[in-house]
């Protein structure tokens, strides 16, 4: 049985379907890096907040990826990167 799929949205144009939207995330670890990972990878704009200083802790597991974490690189990829303290008013209004 030949079974026709219909293609993604947008998929002819080259668009990604979450282009245009802005996420936030406040996250480390893995499942919500993964998780807004697909975000940016769908076109979204992800902006991670770590804090200052020292950044989410997977930063430091290796250097393998031009002094860069591998596990970080990879959970990473197509998001930016702010640092903020968010226990303080300043940063919160940013």
């Amino acid at each position: 049985m030949d079974v026709t799929r219909p293609s993604p949205a947008g998929a002819s144009s080259g668009a990604r379907p979450l282009e245009g939207i802005t996420v936030v995330s406040v996250e480390q670890a893995v499942a919500a890096p993964f998780a807004s990972r697909h975000l940016a990878d769908l076109g979204a704009r992800v902006i991670k907040i770590e804090r200052p200083g020292v950044g989410d802790f997977a930063r430091s597991y290796d250097t393998v990826v031009n002094g860069l974490s591998s596990h970080f690189v990879w959970l990473n990829r197509s998001k930016e990167s702010l640092a903020l303290d968010l226990k303080s008013a300043g940063s919160r209004s940013v």
